[in-house]
């Protein structure tokens, strides 16, 4: 079901988000070399808290998955790209680490993820990934005007990976928010313009071009959770909540 909410609505939405984006900024900065992944999953837990939130991957089993996530956060490192599941890692120099976090506060979610290199070491090919999906969500963003439909945002995410040089998996996308985390239309990463659900003010989207270097083939991780990329290459995930309005998209969950 596609919900489309009121303009009172939208201080809850602001409010979720301002938390997702307060502890993805503060976990940025913790997240150094010889950090464990479990403490950034232990430090989202207590910032949500602290929040007055509650984390929407606690308890989540839906169908793609191996049952409840159980934690507070994803951490997908290097070849991991979507639902990295935290478990016992040592983040290391030249690392590609990507935080998703999405949260509930006041009966509105939020969702949004970063991909950043841990520690000094920059290695230019991870560089371009990341800024290839944070350029896609810009397009996004930009695209998400009342009257364009859903596939004006794909083919703007689209455009912007193929011209980056990388192909692209529509499996998993970006999806409507609200109520629940996951929710409709889903919003695929390439698609064709004038196509789909037309937008209209009230509706909430999370967008979320993700990329991976040689390949658009993905593959589950042991612990039924984890996707990583088929050939072991490096992987990047950008996204953020926007609501729809008369004019231009407001983002829910920027960081400051």
């Amino acid at each position: 079901m596609i919900e489309i909410f009121r303009t009172s609505d939208l201080d809850r939405a602001r409010s979720a988000g301002a938390v997702v984006a307060n502890t993805l900024s503060e976990l940025r900065e913790r997240a150094a070399v010889g950090v464990n992944l479990l403490d950034i999953d232990d430090w989202a837990r207590q910032l949500i808290a602290k929040a007055g939130a509650r984390s929407c991957y606690v308890d989540y089993a839906p169908s793609f998955g191996n049952g409840p996530f159980s934690h507070y956060i994803c951490t997908a490192v290097n070849d991991a790209v979507l639902h990295g599941m935290p478990h016992d890692y040592v983040l290391e120099d030249g690392d590609l680490l990507t935080l998703d976090l999405a949260v509930l506060k006041d009966g509105m979610a939020a969702d949004a993820a970063i991909s950043f290199i841990v520690g000094p070491t920059r290695p230019a090919s991870s560089l371009q990934l990341i800024e290839a999906t944070e350029e896609a969500l810009a397009a996004a963003i930009d695209a998400a005007r009342p009257g364009n439909r859903i596939g004006d945002i794909s083919h703007a995410i689209g455009s912007v990976l193929e011209e980056a040089g990388y192909s692209i998996n529509t499996e998993f996308g970006g999806h409507g928010i609200g109520s629940v985390m996951h929710g409709d239309p889903h919003v695929p990463n390439a698609g064709r313009p004038g196509r789909g659900y037309k937008l209209r003010p009230g509706l909430l989207l999370a967008l979320e071009p993700w990329v991976m270097e040689d390949t658009d083939a993905l593959i589950t991780d042991a612990d039924g959770w984890t996707l990583r990329s088929a050939t072991g290459c490096r992987t990047a995930h950008s996204e953020h909540t926007i609501a729809i309005t008369t004019g231009a998209p407001e983002i829910l969950t920027t960081q400051r």
